[in-house]
C-alpha cells in the first residue's frame, strides 16, 4: 500500500470512528455469541421470581432482572414437540413431531434446524443434554447441523434409547455419537461440557451456538441430596423435582460467571426457557393458571422466556407482553444475529425484534397462534387444542376464556362472543387444512447409511396404537400384551446384504435373551429405572419381519441374540420382530442392530 493509499484509508477510518458508522472496511462487528438453556418439565411458576412460595431460585431472578421477558409466550404441552418447533420455527405437527414416543418424535429430515442454519453461517454448534428428536440417523443432532453433541438417549435418562442402567448420576452418555462414561450428576455434566466447548471457540475466535437443553426437572425425580434436602418437607417427588431446579439454577449462575470471565458475557444472546409446563409443581404454585404438562390450557404451555444481551441493548427487565410463541425463536435469532436465512424455508413464526426493542408494539399484529398436545399414533383435528391470541384462547374448538380477564381459565364466554370463536375457528380450520396433508409422510430410520451402521433400533420408537416399552423399567419387566409389539418405519438405503440382529437385553448387557437380571442400585430420590427386577422370559423362537419378507427361527438354549442374514431391496418398509414362546406368549425384541455388510 503505498503512503497516499494509506493516508486515505486512514482518514476514511478516523471519519467513521468520528461520526460513530459501522466501518467494514476496517473490521466487521464480532457476531453475538448464542446460549440457550432449556429446560425440562419446569413451568412459569417453577421460579421464585414469578412467585413460587417454596423454591428459591437466586441466579434466575438475577436474570429475570435484567433480561428481556416474553410473558406471553408459548410452547407445546410435551417435550419433543416443543423442541421441533423451537429449533425449526416450525408447527410442530408440520415438523413430524407430535409426540414423544412410537416413531412420532423423529425431526423430518426436510427440516432445516437452527444448528444447521448457523453452522452454514460460520457458527460452531454444540448441543448437550436432550435431544429427543430421534436417535438414528438422519435425526440424530450431529445430522442435524451440531458439530459438538453430547446427549442422553431418548427422551429422558433412563429411557430405553439411553445408555443401559444411565440414572441421572454418573453413566455414559453420546460424545459425538460415541458411548463416553462420565461422572457426577446429569445437569452438571451437560452444563460442564458446554462451558468446554465455549472455551474452545473462545479461544479459537469463532462465533458459537451452545443448546443446552437439560433433562432435568424431568422424573423420575432424582436430585443431589445437597439441592433437594432443603424442599424435604415436601413429599419425595417434589423435593427433587425442586432440587433439580435449585440445581440448575446453580448452574446457570456458574455459566453467566464463566461467560463474564471468557469475556464473553457482553456479546453472547443469554436465553433462558423451559419446554412445556410444569410436571410437578403445579400442587404449590401455578401462577394461577389452569393446567400442567400435557394440558391445552394456559398451564400447559405458557413457559418462562428471558433473553438478554448487553451489546444488542437487550437488558434491563423489560416485560413484553404481546403473545409470541416458540416458532418466533429462530427467525428472531436470524434477525438479531444477521445471518442468512435458510433458502425456500418459510417460517411459521416471525422475528420479534420490534417487540424486544420496545418498538412497534402498538403496531403489532392482533396474530393467532395455535398449540395442542396430540400424543397419538395419527393427529386428530382439535384434539386438546388452543387458539390464541393476546386476549383470547378457544380450547378444544368449544370453549372461549378472555385470558385478560380470566387467567385461571374458569368462565367460558363462547357464546357471549360468536364473531371470535368464528374468526379463531377459521384460523384453525385453515390451518389444519394447510398441515394435515404432511402427517402422510412419515419419518424413517436409514438403514444401511455410513453415517449410522450399524443402526441400533430400540422399542421407544415402535408405532402402535397402544404405549410402548420406553423407558428400561419395561423392558426389565418384559411388558407382555398390548403395548409390546410394534413397528419401526425404516428406510433401505441402497441393496445388498443386511444382518439383522434380535435382541431383549442391548449389547452393553451381554446376557442371554431368556436371562433375568438383578436390579440395579438406587440413586438419591424416587425409584430409579434401572432399580425393577429383569424378569426371565422362555421365547422359544424368533420373528422378523421387514417389508414382504417374513423369516423364523429357533432360539438356542443361552443365545444372546439372534442373528438373520438377509438380502434386502432399498426402499421404506415396516420392520418388526419378537421373540415367541411355546404357549404363545409374544415379547418383542426390544433391541435390533442392522448391519450393511
Amino acid at each position: 500500500m503505498t503512503l497516499r493509499r494509506f493516508s486515505e484509508f486512514a482518514f476514511l477510518l478516523f471519519c467513521c470512528q468520528l461520526i460513530g458508522l459501522r466501518c467494514n472496511i476496517a473490521t466487521a462487528d464480532t457476531p453475538p455469541n448464542i446460549v440457550i438453556v432449556i429446560t425440562d418439565d419446569q413451568g412459569y411458576g417453577d421460579l421464585s421470581c414469578h412467585g413460587n412460595p417454596v423454591l428459591k431460585t437466586p441466579n434466575l431472578d438475577a436474570l429475570h432482572a435484567d433480561a428481556v421477558r416474553l410473558v406471553d409466550y408459548h410452547v407445546a404441552p410435551t417435550c419433543s414437540p416443543t423442541r421441533a418447533a423451537f429449533l425449526t420455527g416450525h408447527w410442530t405437527n408440520r415438523t413430524g413431531v407430535w409426540h414423544t414416543i412410537m416413531g412420532r418424535s423423529m425431526l423430518r429430515e426436510s427440516e432445516v434446524t437452527m444448528g444447521q442454519v448457523f453452522k452454514d453461517n460460520g457458527y460452531a454448534t454444540g448441543m448437550f443434554g436432550k435431544w429427543h428428536l430421534g436417535d438414528n440417523y438422519p435425526f440424530r443432532p450431529e445430522d442435524r447441523g451440531f458439530t459438538e453433541v453430547m446427549r442422553h438417549g431418548g427422551g429422558g435418562v433412563g429411557q430405553t434409547p439411553d445408555y443401559w442402567d444411565n440414572a441421572y448420576f454418573d453413566g455414559s452418555y453420546w460424545h459425538n455419537g460415541k458411548p463416553e462414561a462420565v461422572e457426577g450428576f446429569c445437569t452438571d455434566v451437560f452444563f460442564r461440557y458446554a462451558k468446554e466447548f465455549i472455551k474452545t471457540q473462545n479461544e479459537a475466535g469463532k462465533p458459537f451456538l451452545a443448546y443446552i437443553a437439560t433433562n432435568a426437572p424431568h422424573g423420575p425425580m432424582h436430585s443431589p441430596e445437597e439441592f433437594s434436602e432443603p424442599y424435604q418437607d415436601q413429599n419425595v417427588n417434589l423435593a427433587n423435582f425442586y432440587g433439580m431446579i435449585a440445581n440448575i439454577d446453580q448452574n446457570v449462575g456458574e455459566l453467566r460467571a464463566f461467560l463474564d470471565k471468557q469475556g464473553l458475557a457482553e456479546n453472547t444472546i443469554f436465553i433462558f426457557t423451559t419446554d412445556n409446563g410444569t410436571s410437578a409443581g403445579d400442587r404449590v404454585f401455578n401462577s394461577g393458571m389452569r393446567g400442567k404438562k400435557g394440558s391445552e390450557y394456559d398451564g400447559g404451555h405458557r413457559v418462562p422466556m428471558f433473553i438478554r444481551w448487553p451489546d444488542g441493548k437487550l437488558t434491563g427487565g423489560r416485560d413484553v407482553t404481546t403473545i409470541t410463541s416458540y416458532v418466533d425463536v429462530l427467525p428472531t435469532l436470524i434477525d438479531l444475529c444477521d445471518v442468512t436465512a435458510p433458502k425456500d424455508v418459510k417460517f411459521d413464526g416471525l422475528s420479534i425484534t420490534p417487540l424486544l426493542r420496545g418498538r412497534q408494539t402498538d403496531a403489532w399484529p392482533d396474530r393467532i397462534l395455535v398449540t395442542d398436545s396430540q400424543r397419538v399414533k395419527d393427529p386428530i383435528k382439535w384434539r386438546k387444542s388452543a387458539v390464541m391470541t393476546s386476549t383470547w384462547r378457544l380450547n378444544n374448538g368449544k370453549e372461549l376464556y378472555h385470558i385478560k380477564n380470566d387467567p385461571s381459565q374458569k368462565q367460558n364466554v363462547a357464546a357471549e362472543h360468536p364473531r371470535v370463536v368464528k374468526r379463531l375457528t377459521d384460523f384453525y380450520n385453515q390451518w389444519w387444512a394447510e398441515i394435515e396433508p404432511s402427517f402422510q409422510n412419515a419419518t424413517a430410520i436409514y438403514l444401511g447409511h455410513p453415517a449410522d451402521n450399524p443402526a441400533r433400533l430400540t422399542s421407544h420408537d415402535w408405532i402402535t396404537t397402544s404405549s410402548t416399552p420406553w423407558n428400561q423399567s419395561h423392558v426389565r419387566r418384559a411388558m407382555n400384551g398390548k403395548g409390546n409389539t410394534g413397528f419401526w418405519n425404516v428406510k433401505v438405503t441402497e441393496p445388498g446384504e443386511y444382518q439383522f440382529r434380535l435382541r431383549r437385553w442391548p449389547e452393553e448387557v451381554d446376557l442371554p435373551i431368556a436371562a433375568s437380571l438383578a436390579p440395579g442400585a438406587s440413586v438419591p430420590g424416587a425409584k430409579a429405572y434401572r432399580t425393577a427386577d429383569g424378569v426371565a422370559i422362555n421365547p422359544t423362537k424368533a420373528n422378523l419381519q421387514i417389508g414382504d419378507v417374513t423369516v423364523s427361527k429357533s432360539i438356542d438354549v443361552g443365545a444372546k441374540e439372534v442373528t438373520f442374514d438377509l438380502t434386502v431391496k432399498p426402499g421404506k418398509k415396516t420392520l418388526s420382530a419378537s421373540f415367541e414362546a411355546e404357549d404363545g406368549t409374544v415379547h418383542g425384541a426390544y433391541f435390533i442392530y442392522v448391519t450393511k455388510k
